[in-house]
Parts: C-alpha cells; structure tokens; sequence
C-alpha cells in the first residue's frame, strides 16, 4: 500500500474519541519507527509543527528536540508563547535560536517579494542546519506535512500549474541524511486541529489563522528597515487584539496588517509629521483560491485607527483594503 495515499476506508476525524484513536495509533507507530533514538523537529509555533510537536512529546519525550527559529518576522509574542508552551509548560526539549540579525542583515535593500522569500527560505534552511550538527544521536526528522500537501507535490510531479511542491524543511544538506517522520502526514487541517485540541493544546495556538512562512517580511512591503518592521509588529498586534475583543477572532479566515514603503504627510503635536500607512486586510475563503472581504463595523475600524495612529510610532494613517480575490491576491507580496 502506498504509504502516502490516504485510505478511502479512513474515517474523518471530527470527534474527540476519534483523535484520540488516532493519537495511540500514532504513538505506537512512532515508538516502532523510531525506537530510542532521537527526533529532530522544527517547531515553527504553527498549527501543524505544534501538533506535531505535542503528539511525539506524547510519544517519545524527551528524545524529541525542537528546534524554533526566531527570524525576526513573528508576530509580537509568538516565540514567546512557543517557549512558554513547549519549553514550561510540556517540558519539551527545545532549543531556542534568535537569528533576527541573521536574517535582518541579508534582507538589507532587498525590495522584491520573491528575492525576499528565497533570502528567507534558504537562510531557515541554513540556521536549522546549523544547529543540528551541533547535536549528536539525530537519526530523524519530523515534519508537520498533511495531506493536502501531499496532494499538492503530486500535481507538481504531474507537470500541473498553479500548484507547489512542497517541503516543510526542504534543501537539507547532504551531511544530515535523516529518515523521515510524519505523523499527521495523511490527515486535513480541519482534523489536525482537532487533533491538537485533544493533545491539549490551547485553542489560540490550535485555531491559529495562517501565517506565511517568511512571516512579517512579506507584510513589511518592499525592502525591510527595523523601524517599519517593528512599527508594522505593534500595529499588527492591536488589529489582533480589538478583533478578539469584538468577537471576531475565529469568525474571520484571516486579518492582518500590512506596512509599504512610503510616507505621507501628516500633523501630530500641531507639527508636520510624516508616516507610514497601515493598511488592514480581512477576508474570509474556504480554500484560499478566491476571498471575501470582511466588513468591519466603521465603530471598530475608528477604534483600531485612534489606537494604531496614538500608539505606534511612525504610523500616520490606516487604510481598509476592500480588494476580494481574484482581482488581489490575499497577501500583498
């Protein structure tokens, strides 16, 4: 049997009962997989490495070790909360690396958006590396890969467009020759969830909207300056907390803030003061191939724009991005 084919006799997981089924399943298939030997894991804080990560905690403890990368481009708290779940709260063994220089300094001057993601694909790649020769006895490598991107790789092996193939820590070098281990690999994001919630996990970081892989740095528009980046962070970060205030956390697909590179005039203090824009995006999909637009009560939108315009420094304006998909796009790089 094809190891990657998800069974048509598989049973959707949407129960408690049944993700924890599939929890012990998994766990004994991980202990005969992997033995005493240990499980190199990067643990982004995204839905499917933390599942990951919980359910070979579950399995294998302490020979696990997570590696988490801070790249400079996280939302504010999230390596925070990272550490706080796995490295207290799990107990898990995780190693910390804060790259934000690292990654920071060759994303200096760079403005184009694909340029940027390569520099930060490549540069994860080469940190994640880094730190595992450091560490001896790895003779595996956990992945949170799920089905629809196995399902995705194999369009891409057919010659079919619009469509990546994908790798969750792809490029490794030669030198760390890992076997894989893929726990959640035949399983749909709306099962993986449910699976995390029965590991315990916290419904925040279950129920997590999505977040790109280069993070900020594809927020923080054209070339990337620390002053932008953290003034788009602090913005960001209000947009995050009125929507969960006003109940619209869980509601809405996605929402965000994006920073480009250009000023306008403004006034603060009875002076000329020139900023930045803040641009709020907020939709709402079922497969991310086309998008609505959230419509946001204008009592709310004024409450973000006197909050983000008051508190962070460099910021003179906030805009609403009525634009759905297609004709935009959901990210704005």
């Amino acid at each position: 049997m094809d190891n990657n084919k998800r069974p048509e006799t598989m049973q959707r997981i949407t129960t408690k009962e049944l993700a924890e089924t599939f929890i012990a399943e998994q766990v004994e298939a991980v202990r005969a997989q992997v033995g005493d030997k240990k499980v190199l894991l990067a643990l982004s804080g995204g839905v499917d490495s933390s599942v990951v990560a919980a359910l070979l905690i579950k399995a294998i403890g302490k020979q696990l070790v997570c590696v988490h990368v801070n790249h400079g481009l996280m939302r504010k708290g999230e390596s925070e909360a990272v550490i706080e779940m796995f490295g207290n709260e799990l107990d898990a063994n995780l190693v910390y690396v804060d790259a934000t220089d690292r990654f920071l300094d060759l994303l200096a001057g760079v403005a184009d958006p694909e340029k940027k993601r390569k520099i930060i694909g490549a540069e994860f790649i080469n940190v994640f590396a880094d730190e595992a020769r450091k560490l001896e006895g790895i003779e595996f490598l956990a992945q949170g890969t799920i089905y629809p991107d196995i399902l995705e790789s194999i369009k891409a092996a057919e010659g079919k467009k619009a469509v990546k193939s994908h790798h969750n820590v792809g490029g490794l070098p030669e030198d760390l020759n890992f076997e894989l281990v893929e726990p959640i690999k035949l399983l749909f994001k709306d099962e993986v969830r449910v699976v995390g919630e029965a590991l315990g996990l916290p419904h925040a970081m279950v129920y997590r909207q999505p977040f790109p892989g280069p993070g900020l740095g594809v927020r923080c528009l054209g070339a990337i300056t620390r002053d932008r980046l953290h003034a788009l962070r602090e913005a960001d970060a209000i947009l995050r907390e009125e929507f969960a205030n006003a109940g619209l956390e869980g509601k809405v697909w996605q929402y965000f803030i994006a920073v480009p590179d250009i000023k306008s005039v403004g006034v603060k203090n009875e002076s000329r003061y020139e900023g930045w824009p803040a641009i709020i995006r907020a939709v709402n999909t079922t497969d991310a191939m086309s998008a609505t637009i959230e419509e946001i009560p204008y009592a709310l939108l004024h409450k973000i724009t006197d909050r983000i315009t008051h508190e962070v420094e460099g910021i003179n304006r906030v805009l609403y991005d009525l634009t759905p998909k297609p004709i935009g796009t959901i990210e704005w790089e």
